[in-house]
């Protein structure tokens, strides 16, 4: 079984890959993991995407593409693969198409923007041991103190309101084209995406295993 995991940034796409994963048994496969994997390994793609990075370039379509071929072809992908953060546009899409993956499920975690706002603004982290938090869903015991190690509690830059907003505004322009794309190939599965990880997870097994 193949899937590909949608979902705009906050929707919580990552977390329900991991949890398919495991009821599957079948590995989710990142872009930033494939990508540190093929440096790791001094793959040919690997070192294409490295001479990029050292220049402080974006790795493009032709290479990433390339470690993905790269990836799938390994043997833990041969009873299927969860592909978490690729294909990112339509033009990635069509390369898959071309490369001959044949993709069953397409799930899209569809969360309404302000939800994921409130979600992502609303999250701290330890700045000592790590630990999360979540102001209204996962509070500490005394407001911006870590309740393991007293540490102070911060906000991410990446969790700022205005960053979500300009990372919702590349998604919408960018990936968000992808469900029309899939939905045309009758692979297209749209979840609700529920503020527990349970729920949605339910909703998304009942649709494939309909």
């Amino acid at each position: 079984m193949n899937i590909i995991m949608l979902g705009a940034p906050g929707a919580g796409k990552g977390t329900q890959a991991a949890v398919l994963c495991e009821h599957f048994g079948i590995p989710t496969i990142s872009t930033g993991n494939m990508i540190r994997e093929a440096l790791k390994n001094g793959t040919e793609m690997g070192l294409k995407a490295k001479s990029f990075m050292d220049e402080g370039k974006l790795v493009p379509d032709e290479v990433v593409i390339g470690i993905v071929k790269e990836r799938l072809s390994q043997d833990d992908c041969s009873k299927g693969f969860i592909l978490d953060g690729f294909p990112r546009t339509i033009p990635q899409a069509e390369a898959l198409d071309k490369m001959g993956v044949e993709i069953q499920y397409v799930i899209n975690i569809d969360v309404a923007d302000e939800r994921i706002i409130k979600r992502m603004s609303g999250r701290r982290v330890c700045e000592n041991c790590g630990k999360p938090y979540h102001l209204t869903n996962l509070p500490p015991k005394v407001e911006g103190v870590c309740d393991d190690c007293n540490g102070t509690l911060v906000q991410r830059k990446d969790d700022h309101p205005d960053t979500v907003l300009a990372r919702l505004a590349v998604y919408h322009k960018e990936t968000e084209p992808l469900a029309a794309y899939y939905e045309k190939q009758g692979k297209l599965i749209n979840v609700e995406g529920k503020d527990d990880v349970v729920s949605t997870t339910k909703l998304i097994l009942e649709a494939i295993e309909a």
